[in-house]
């Protein structure tokens, strides 16, 4: 009799409330006390430990079993990068198809994105192997998706890719199909899309259009891949990605040398990282090493990572909201952070008891109550503290 009384209630909950008391959605507090409510294909989200993502490649090879045995029990969150596997496999989709297939095996909740780039044609896929100097040799016709350099009258280069034409609807056409394509082959989860200017830098007069054009673009995107796909922008925040941000499901800060994280910058971020949570998206902040941006990276670069963590650390700490994800690196490449061992990263951390304090209105020292940690920062001396409890 009770089991039949427990069934009926249970039916009542779905038919007639459309609650589910067995499958509903676990919720998060933001820092103004908004509710995070996750959409189902996003990734498992908790504050046990600091929560992290991890994003690398390696041309010249897949990850090895012990590597993959200690990326994957530290996150569920990764993207396979642009060339990875590609020297070993032949093409970086079969790359990304392979470590797909190895992280889920180790972990099961792992979501793992592709890779695909919005402006620059890297020849690292079978799909765009074509766009080099001998590939559009024997296909000319490949010309038609790319941009000319205004000063050189040639095709414009980007440290060594050609760069695509976001105004032709052909070619946003075949991209959209292209991507949705690696996606659904390399048996991901979604895919981080990098580079959401458009080459607007070549044709300034254009940047209005252009923007337009790759709103259109990421949401055709979205829609060709379907709902259940992620769709991580880098850098989706800036202005210039206005009309990609409303379909984006997860955001990237790409801080990746001192100079993109002034204490400025990171006041503001810490606000779109509370702006992204109240809209129910994922953030992704990403802090390089203190002072090693592109040119200047030391020979001891793991210890010198080691000892500026705390720094970078406390930077995510203090604008942390419900799925917001810390990436700490040097680098893009396995060998640039990924396999280094950062204990604090292992600590209990807890949820944040309280939004982040501003000491003084017009200084810059934070604090941030966890409840396992007491968190200190002044953005402006680059000084931190973290107290673990």
């Amino acid at each position: 009799m009770k089991k039949t009384k427990v069934l009926v209630i249970f039916l009542f909950c779905i038919i007639f409330t459309g609650f589910n008391p067995v499958v509903s959605q676990v919720s998060y507090k933001n820092s103004d006390g908004s509710i995070f409510v996750p959409k189902d294909f996003y990734p498992k989200f908790s504050w046990e430990t600091t929560p992290q993502y991890f994003m690398f490649q390696d041309k010249n090879r897949l990850l090895t079993p012990k590597e993959v045995a200690f990326i994957a029990p530290r996150t569920d969150f990764i993207c396979i990068e642009k060339s990875h596997g590609k020297k070993q496999l032949g093409a970086a989709e079969l790359g990304a198809k392979a470590e797909a297939k190895a992280f889920k095996k180790a972990n099961p909740n792992i979501k793992v994105l592709f890779y695909f780039n919005a402006a620059y044609a890297w020849t690292y896929t079978s799909y765009t192997k074509d766009f080099s100097e001998k590939g559009i040799k024997k296909h000319p016709e490949l010309k038609e998706f790319l941009i000319t350099n205004p000063k050189t009258g040639k095709l414009a280069n980007h440290f060594g890719a050609f760069c695509y034409d976001l105004l032709n609807p052909e070619f946003r056409e075949w991209w959209v199909e292209t991507v949705a394509k690696g996606v659904k082959e390399s048996d991901c989860d979604g895919v981080f899309i990098d580079q959401m200017h458009g080459n607007s830098r070549f044709r300034k007069g254009d940047k209005p259009k252009i923007e337009i054009a790759m709103g259109e673009m990421m949401a055709a995107l979205k829609e060709k891949m379907g709902e259940d796909k992620i769709l991580l922008g880098n850098n989706a925040n800036n202005k210039d990605a206005g009309y990609v941000y409303p379909v984006c499901d997860a955001v990237m800060f790409e801080n990746y040398s001192k100079s993109r994280y002034t204490k400025e910058s990171l006041l503001s971020e810490w606000g779109d990282m509370l702006k992204n949570a109240k809209e129910g998206k994922i953030s992704v902040f990403r802090l390089g090493v203190d002072g090693a941006g592109r040119g200047n990276i030391k020979p001891n670069m793991p210890e010198l990572s080691k000892e500026k963590l705390e720094f970078a650390l406390a930077c995510y700490l203090i604008g942390a909201q419900p799925y917001s994800y810390f990436m700490y690196s040097w680098g893009w490449k396995l060998a640039t952070g990924p396999l280094v061992d950062y204990p604090e990263l292992q600590k209990p951390l807890g949820a944040p008891k309280n939004a982040y304090k501003r000491i003084n209105p017009n200084g810059w020292d934070f604090t941030r109550e966890f409840e396992h940690a007491s968190v200190w920062v002044n953005t402006e001396t680059r000084k931190a503290k973290i107290i673990w409890k």
